[in-house]
């Protein structure tokens, strides 16, 4: 058990943080932070844009990058530092799964830098960004819209009967009747959206209409 200590003791005791460690390890955060920060906004497209949440993932490696750095230094920092880590909670919530992904590239850029296994987080970073570009393109299926419209009469099985003939997928989401005519909120999945378009303005019963695309939470 002494010599487990002391083997423990002698592998921290050799670590030394120079100066030049410190900047490099510093720039190379700050090169994988602002890219981070570059994809966030412009790559993951999404309607509420988080300024708040992206500014958190670039300054975040930051202080992790110089968290692991201390560890490699001194057991005795790394055992307070465990301790003091092990009684935060954050009790905000993330609402979009995403966001938990930038998350946890945040944290990521922010160990491997530390560890100066600087090839792996630039080369990590490139191919996830890849895999992202590909998978936020790819369609399966038909898009999703929502259609809400309002009409003079009550046209709902004619709506349903069109919808039928064109193999369009639908449901009604709500319906409201007033004095001043009806009003239909339905969710679609379509590739042939100019058609629907086409038609709906040819109805003269259906005085106005929106097509609204959406993705998951997201309305484009």
């Amino acid at each position: 058990m002494i010599e487990i200590f002391e083997n423990i003791f002698n592998t921290y005791s050799n670590e030394s943080i120079t100066t030049i460690t410190i900047i490099s390890v510093l720039l190379m955060v700050l090169f994988l932070a602002v890219y981070e920060f570059l994809v966030y906004r412009f790559v993951s497209h999404r309607s509420f844009y988080n300024k708040s949440f992206n500014i958190t993932i670039a300054i975040l490696p930051f202080f992790i990058s110089t968290i692991i750095l201390c560890l490699q230094s001194n057991i005795i920092i790394t055992l307070g530092t465990i301790g003091a880590l092990a009684i935060i909670r954050f009790r905000t919530a993330i609402k979009d799964p995403v966001d938990m992904l930038y998350l946890l590239w945040s944290v990521y850029i922010g160990i491997i830098c530390g560890c100066q296994l600087f090839e792996v987080g630039v080369l990590t970073s490139i191919l996830v960004t890849i895999v992202l570009v590909v998978l936020d393109n790819i369609n399966f299926g038909r898009k999703p819209f929502i259609l809400i419209l309002h009409s003079n009469e009550d046209i709902e099985s004619e709506l349903i009967d069109s919808f039928k003939n064109k193999k369009i997928s639908n449901k009604f989401k709500s319906r409201n009747y007033t004095n001043k005519g009806y009003d239909y909120a339905i969710e679609l999945r379509t590739k042939d959206i100019e058609g629907l378009k086409s038609e709906l303005s040819n109805n003269k019963n259906v005085s106005k209409y929106s097509i609204i695309e959406y993705d998951a939470d997201d309305i484009v």
